[in-house]
């Protein structure tokens, strides 16, 4: 009996993942695609020296560039070289890896419309705190 249920399980899985390969296929080529289009010096020109203003455009630039956290500590080390601050990078980071707006048509199809709608918002805001909680923490003389 267990047996025949987890079969079920594994070829339910299986089904799904392989009707939605077509848009995890067509969202890995859209971030890549973004990735090369933006040039690096896009973002220096897009920061002030206001924390807080820059965190909240370093999270909303994270959200929209999406990509794997070994290239974005790359991007955020020529950042911070380059005088943007560390909060707004910090955002950037964070929503850079968890927030993904590119991804949100596939989120829509898998997960549902209202969930990954709500998961990109709680995830740009939580960048925001985040960055500003960690900077906090970070500064603070123990």
């Amino acid at each position: 009996m267990k047996n025949n249920r987890f079969n079920q399980t594994i070829k339910k899985t299986g089904i799904g993942l392989w009707n939605s390969l077509p848009m995890i296929i067509a969202t890995t080529l859209l971030i890549s695609l973004a990735i090369s289009i933006i040039p690096k010096s896009f973002y220096f020109l897009i920061f002030s020296k206001n924390e807080f203003f820059d965190s909240i455009v370093g999270g909303l630039a994270g959200s929209f560039s999406a990509g794997s956290p070994i290239v974005s500590y790359i991007i955020g080390g020529e950042l911070i070289s380059e005088g943007v601050g560390l909060v707004a990078v910090t955002a950037f980071l964070v929503s850079w890896v968890t927030v993904g707006l590119v991804q949100i048509p596939a989120e829509m199809l898998i997960f549902g419309k209202k969930f990954a709608i709500w998961r990109n918002l709680t995830g740009l805001f939580l960048s925001i705190v985040v960055a500003m909680v960690t900077v906090f923490f970070v500064s603070f003389n123990w």
